[in-house]
């Protein structure tokens, strides 16, 4: 396939992605950039619906919405009405050459259109099949349709994000997508390695936020502390928290004993250690805002970068609150190739940059050679290849199949 990456610790995997939006399309961003080969499966005249969302209204009426290109860099598109027979039989033969599939309807639609784990299995007996939802294949909210904050609110993470005034506040991005797109890839991941191949995985969204609230869970659950939102501040700890400097805020984890005399005698506020209000872990939580004050009298004296570099030097964690754009153009980011570029992008007539994943391996970092596929450039090439003729693939396409 010319979208297969060389190497990768999935090298020679097939996935079928009919996934829509963001967290299947995330989960096989991930999987495709280390190695996997990926074939998105979408519906004819339409695609993934990301093909028409994002910022730039442009891209979005082309079918290359900015949403769209995110994460979808590397794969093939094949386009299939699933509604037509022939349009199951030529999944049903892809499923054949396959290794995974992902999907993320709601429960019950696969099956209806008559490609359900079930028939899928027979005819693939160690398919991993990848079915990601808002709330799982079982359960009372199973049938409900789940977006992104629909799961933000109902996990309770709106509950904690923000402070007594703001909170219940949506976290900034769409978190609940992208950590069930995260499972769903580890899941698949470890699916393969197993010694006998072949399993349903049942990935669950707001399963999955809640498996990574571990803290504010087991707090709750074995601490009997009710879950509240605490702003900027760290409620495990003080200081630790975001302080005002003279040109923004500064984040300082200040956890350990040491840490907090290293920061005190720093800011030349050596008298801080020795007043009973601060001389242990939990007096200092319960002053953390006393505190804060006495901290901010020097920090805002000077900038953030000032402080976030001679903290650092002498052993205090910090880093300045930077913006989305100040951090892509860092050299911490820069240096480490972590955006992948693209000229020429086939739809768009222009170059873009886009992310590509939290990892190196062995040095390197993971990099697909093309760009977001237009909508079905691949479906003849890749139903020639399952064994339809010139004339086959024609009618297909003259009477929408494909």
């Amino acid at each position: 396939m010319g979208t297969e990456p060389a190497t990768g610790p999935l090298s020679g995997v097939r996935v079928l992605d009919l996934t829509n939006v963001l967290a299947g399309p995330f989960a096989c961003h991930q999987l495709v950039h280390l190695g996997a080969e990926v074939i998105k499966v979408e519906a004819v005249g339409r695609g993934d619906l990301a093909r028409n969302l994002g910022a730039d209204p442009e891209l979005s009426a082309k079918g290359m919405g900015v949403s769209f290109l995110a994460q979808n860099a590397g794969k093939a598109s094949l386009t299939l009405n699933l509604k037509d027979p022939r349009g199951v039989d030529a999944l049903k033969r892809l499923v054949a050459t396959a290794d995974v599939l992902v999907e993320n309807f709601r429960p019950g639609v696969m099956d209806r259109l008559g490609v359900g784990y079930e028939v899928l299995k027979s005819i693939k007996p160690d398919l991993v099949y990848c079915a990601i939802s808002g709330f799982g294949q079982t359960g009372p909210w199973a049938d409900r349709p789940a977006y992104d904050q629909i799961v933000q609110g109902v996990s309770g993470v709106m509950s904690i994000t923000g402070d007594a005034e703001s909170a219940p506040l949506r976290v900034g991005f769409p978190l609940a997508d992208t950590i069930g797109g995260l499972t769903a890839a580890m899941a698949i991941s470890a699916a393969l390695n197993a010694e006998k191949r072949g399993a349903f995985l049942d990935v669950s969204m707001l399963e999955s936020v809640l498996a990574t609230m571990g803290w504010v869970v087991s707090n709750h659950l074995i601490g009997g502390v009710q879950p509240q939102a605490n702003g900027n501040e760290n409620p495990t700890s003080a200081p630790s928290g975001a302080f005002q400097c003279a040109d923004g805020l500064i984040n300082i984890s200040a956890n350990k004993d040491e840490q907090w005399a290293l920061l005190a005698r720093h800011l030349d506020r050596e008298d801080l250690l020795h007043r009973e209000d601060f001389a242990t872990r939990e007096t200092r939580k319960a002053h953390r805002l006393q505190l804060k004050a006495e901290l901010e009298t020097v920090l805002t004296k000077r900038p953030a970068g000032d402080w976030a570099r001679e903290l650092n030097a002498i052993g205090v964690p910090s880093g300045a609150v930077m913006t989305v754009p100040q951090v892509l153009r860092h050299a911490q980011i820069v240096g480490r190739e972590f955006l992948a570029h693209y000229d020429d992008v086939a739809g768009l007539d222009r170059a873009i940059d886009l992310v590509t994943v939290g990892v190196t391996v062995d040095g390197e970092r993971p990099k697909v050679p093309a760009p977001p596929p237009t909508l079905g450039q691949d479906s003849t090439r890749i139903l020639a290849e399952l064994g339809y003729t010139r004339d086959d693939i024609e009618s297909m396409q003259n009477e929408g199949v494909t």
